[in-house]
């Protein structure tokens, strides 16, 4: 019979030489490896080329002019026509931004756009538009240093009509805030003497029912 001491030695010499006969195995039969002979930077440059495919959209790369039929719902865009081939017209100042709130297809004549004014228009689906937003949002927090500056820009100081003589304004003249020129009763006019304010129905009327 074994011991336990003479079984332990004989394990531990097995295991030595299964060890070195598998260390034996690697050394006469190494690994093959196969060499990609393509260049890397041909390697590189197909890899990105086909990640782009993957992810290229064209109606929502921003930049892209196109119309309104060939873009998404909820895309952000800005110099749209109102015409087919009449040229950008709305939402083309600074940082502004329209949102299209239906979905645009060839087969709808319409599509509902939401301007930078809140306000919702039916553009024709023919029209187009650019993706993203106009460019240099910070504009309208600009301050101006003085009234120069204005006049550099191309604005003129505005002047309100009660602060005028009469001979330049039908506001103007009176004691205090006075519309009257000092007449009582005198109804508001417009520089060219047309009645206005004070109730004055300047709008087309309602017809009767």
């Amino acid at each position: 019979m074994l011991t336990i001491k003479t079984y332990s030695l004989a394990k531990m010499a097995f295991s030595r030489a299964r060890t070195a006969s598998s260390t034996l195995h690697k050394f006469l039969h190494p690994p093959i490896r196969h060499f990609n002979t393509t260049p890397l930077h041909s390697r590189i440059s197909s890899t990105m080329m086909m990640n782009q495919m993957q992810t290229l959209d064209i109606s929502s790369q921003i930049g892209s002019c196109m119309p309104l039929s060939m873009m998404r719902i909820g895309t952000l865009i800005h110099n749209i026509e109102l015409r087919p081939g009449q040229g950008g017209k709305l939402v083309r100042a600074a940082g502004t931004s329209a949102k299209i709130l239906t979905v645009p297809s060839t087969s709808t004549r319409f599509c509902e756009v939401k301007l930078p004014s809140g306000v919702k228009k039916l553009i024709d689906t023919k029209c187009r538009a650019t993706v993203g937003q106009v460019s240099n949002p910070e504009h309208r927090k600009k301050k101006l240093r003085k009234a120069g500056q204005s006049r550099w820009l191309g604005r003129r100081p505005v002047v309100r009509g009660v602060a005028m003589n009469p001979v330049d304004h039908p506001h103007g003249g009176g004691e205090g805030r006075s519309k009257s020129s000092g007449r009582h009763g005198r109804t508001s006019l417009t520089p060219w003497g047309k009645p206005c304010k004070s109730g004055y129905k300047t709008g087309p009327l309602k017809r009767k029912k």
